[in-house]
């Protein structure tokens, strides 16, 4: 009866993993090779929000970027790896200490997985006394992970004063999360912890530095479209532009 009971919560997972619905809590998307775009909701000020983040399969397990948005997928994003490549999480990085990103850092310690994150992240949650991570990142890191290797990455201030980046050199695979705003998105969103003056120069840097993306994963929306980081830098120079013209106008 056991084990009867197992195949079929088994079977319900990958169900789950392979027939998802637009209406499923937890979305996953083949991006290439062995990374997968997964994406969670939060109803944020009465109207539900989409987050995407980025999982990789190595040969030693897989690395998550980012947690879910919604807290009810932290164990089922598990259970769905497990079911969909028969391998466990090892590792877990946060690009920023907003919640959409950090929020899973505790519950993926306790589980037993490393977390990480950068030393601004860390700073900003030992201050407003939130669940930081096990390890703390340098700015410019490159990791190892079985036969895998990405580079993660501090271009400045930007969305958040903390926010880093994931480049997947042989992919070519930027992974932005919030820093990068999606080709689809009309203004720059929440700039409650932004510094809109630096953001131009931060995706600036990350221009010049990693070179022909051949996908740019954005923290939110739609992120299939390349044109994502030039779009956030023409929303970016569009808002500092009117903050001029605006200061212009009341002296």
């Amino acid at each position: 009866m056991r084990k009867l009971a197992s195949i079929i919560l088994f079977l319900a997972i990958l169900s789950n993993s392979f027939g998802q619905s637009k209406n499923s809590p937890l979305q996953i998307s083949h991006l290439t090779g062995d990374f997968y775009v997964y994406r969670t909701f939060h109803d944020y000020n009465g109207t539900m929000i989409s987050a995407n983040a980025l999982y990789l399969v190595t040969d030693k397990g897989v690395v998550l970027f980012d947690a879910p948005w919604d807290k009810t997928q932290f164990q089922p994003l598990l259970d769905t790896i497990k079911a969909k490549h028969n391998k466990e999480v090892i590792m877990c990085f946060a690009t920023h200490s907003h919640d959409d990103r950090a929020g899973g850092l505790d519950f993926y310690r306790q589980k037993g997985i490393k977390t990480y994150s950068g030393k601004l992240t860390d700073n900003i949650l030992k201050k407003n006394n939130e669940k930081r991570a096990e390890f703390i990142v340098p700015n410019d890191t490159i990791f190892n992970v079985g036969n895998h290797t990405f580079q993660v990455y501090y271009p400045g201030k930007g969305h958040a004063p903390d926010n880093i980046i994931v480049w997947f050199d042989k992919e070519k695979i930027l992974y932005g999360g919030c820093f990068v705003k999606s080709a689809e998105a009309k203004d720059l969103g929440y700039l409650g912890d932004a510094d809109v003056k630096e953001w131009e120069k931060s995706i600036k840097k990350v221009q010049s530095k990693f070179k022909s993306p051949k996908y740019i994963i954005t923290g939110h929306d739609d992120w299939k479209d390349l044109t994502s980081l030039k779009h956030t830098l023409k929303l970016v120079q569009e808002y500092n532009a009117e903050k001029v013209s605006n200061k212009s106008e009341k002296k």
